[in-house]
């Protein structure tokens, strides 16, 4: 059983607790309010997009930088800076996510179907960037005119991608596209896309090919058959719309007056259909059959320009060969001749030089001769005068004496015999002294006489 002064102390208790409850509810409620307001009076601006904040008050914000910003009780659209219109494989319908796509793309289309010059359909794959203005007048007549980034790739951005990129293909058959034109389409989808499009007119000419047809029909014309108007063909071209100073017309491009530009323009992918394709086939088929046809012609063609140079190689190795036999003969025989020229030329020389020295010779033998007559003349003349002097006395005299040397000479040498037979008068001689001293003086006296001087000095 419980005592008074315990249910006071819960009594005191519950009132305490129910006051601290309303406290703190009266506590919470501003900070919830606090909160409501401060959640609907901030955002946070994410980087590459500029935003368009409509206040409580009714004023008007272009945000452009990244943080938190404040806008009180008001609204706001995020509108990316760079929007990306594109056609690719692999998406069903159209697909609009201006905000939260991975990729950037803002809007995403199936392969566009298009119609070429030459009546040939084709999907096309493509890709275009736009960028929207930034400063705040433009901004704004952007944002009013569209009010949503959804609208305006719904409205103007793809719109204006389908019939551009379908407008080019009227520019080009799809044949000129496939042979070499793609740079050249790619290059006016982008022009068209940043400018506007070209305001084009379809004609039909006739142009005349540039092989002559002959007709056969007539046989007895025979090779010289008459031309006929089979070479003419119809043929239908697009040209440009121009305008007083020649400058091709356009219809411009209904984005570009509220600021927006053209980043990039690119057709990634071309596909045909399919009776295009087996048409190209073909022709590439024939193309490649026509090339085999040359490449083989070029080959014949190869041998028997080789055959004739092989021919015309063996002509001239004979014809070298021969040359050089001849060159070589020719050279010898010049050769000889002109070792004949030399050696005459030399002998000739041998034979001026023999005469020049010959006469040299002569002319050194004259003066030696005129010295050695004069020097004899001059010792004639000095003998001469000698002799007139003292009659060559003493060469006289010398000659005497030697002669009588050599008589003495031979009389000490001679051979005496031991005994002597013979004698008195009976006159034969047996080689007395006597007998030798007559016959010494007999050959003086002969020798004097041949000798012809006298001995005595002349005057």
């Amino acid at each position: 059983m419980s005592t008074p002064s315990t249910d006071l102390r819960e009594a005191i208790t519950s009132v305490n607790a129910k006051h601290i409850a309303i406290k703190s509810a009266l506590f919470a409620i501003p900070l919830l309010i606090l909160g409501f307001v401060l959640s609907k009076s901030f955002f946070y601006a994410e980087p590459g997009y500029i935003y368009h904040v409509r206040t409580v008050t009714g004023s008007e914000e272009v945000v452009s930088e990244v943080g938190y910003k404040f806008y009180p009780f008001g609204r706001y659209n995020a509108w990316k800076r760079a929007m990306t219109v594109q056609s690719i494989n692999g998406v069903a319908s159209n697909s609009i996510n201006a905000e939260k796509d991975a990729n950037e793309a803002a809007a995403s289309l199936p392969p566009l179907s298009i119609m070429f010059l030459d009546q040939v359909d084709a999907h096309a794959e493509a890709t275009v960037r736009f960028s929207i203005p930034s400063d705040p007048e433009s901004f704004l007549k952007l944002a009013h005119e569209y009010r949503s980034p959804e609208n305006l790739l719904r409205t103007a951005l793809m719109p204006s991608f389908k019939e551009t990129l379908q407008a080019n293909a009227s520019l080009m058959t799809a044949e000129e596209y496939y042979a070499g034109g793609r740079t050249e389409f790619n290059s006016e989808f982008e022009k068209q896309m940043s400018v506007g499009i070209f305001l084009v007119k379809r004609e039909e000419i006739t142009v005349k090919s540039n092989r002559r047809s002959k007709a056969s029909a007539n046989a007895s014309l025979g090779k010289d058959q008459e031309e006929y108007d089979e070479d003419e063909k119809t043929i239908f071209v697009v040209r440009k719309v121009l305008d007083e100073d020649g400058l091709a017309r356009m219809k411009s491009q209904r984005f570009l007056d509220f600021g927006i530009t053209v980043v990039s323009a690119l057709i990634t992918d071309m596909k045909p259909n399919t009776k295009f394709i087996q048409r190209m086939q073909l022709k590439q088929q024939a193309s490649a059959d026509r090339a085999i046809a040359r490449e083989q012609r070029v080959q014949e063609e190869e041998q028997r320009l080789l055959a004739i140079a092989r021919g015309e190689r063996e002509v001239a190795q004979r014809q070298a060969k021969a040359k050089v036999d001849q060159i070589q003969k020719t050279t010898e025989a010049e050769t000889e001749k002109q070792l004949a020229i030399t050696k005459a030329e030399k002998l000739k020389a041998m034979a001026a030089i023999s005469k020049e020295t010959a006469a040299i010779n002569l002319e050194k033998a004259k003066i030696e001769s005129q010295t050695i007559r004069t020097l004899a003349e001059a010792e004639a003349h000095k003998k001469e005068v000698i002799l007139q002097a003292d009659n060559a006395l003493a060469q006289k005299l010398d000659a005497e004496i030697r002669i009588q040397k050599i008589w003495a000479e031979a009389f000490a040498v001679r051979k005496v015999p031991t005994t002597v037979f013979g004698g008195g008068s009976s006159g034969t001689p047996v080689g007395s002294d006597g007998e030798v001293k007559a016959f010494m003086q007999m050959l003086t006296l002969d020798a004097a006489k041949r000798l012809n001087y006298n001995r005595e000095m002349s005057k």
